[in-house]
């Protein structure tokens, strides 16, 4: 039996990337985007939480990625 990897993979690099405030924090405080200012709001939150939702999704069941380790 083995397990299928790619949505955890998928799921972990998404979650660190479209952390707010670590690459980018859509929307910022001052401006629309800033980059790497590690501050955040909670609209930012829910503006990247929902980014993370429709990405995952989009990579997980539309295009179907799959990582099989034996």
């Amino acid at each position: 039996m083995s397990a299928d990897w790619g949505p955890v993979v998928v799921a972990v690099v998404l979650f660190i990337l479209l952390s707010p405030g670590l690459l980018f924090q859509l929307p910022a405080r001052a401006r629309v985007v800033e980059f790497g200012n590690m501050a955040t709001s909670g609209i930012s939150i829910l503006v990247h939480a929902i980014l993370y939702f429709c990405i995952l999704t989009i990579l997980i069941v539309a295009i179907g990625i799959h990582i099989h380790v034996s």
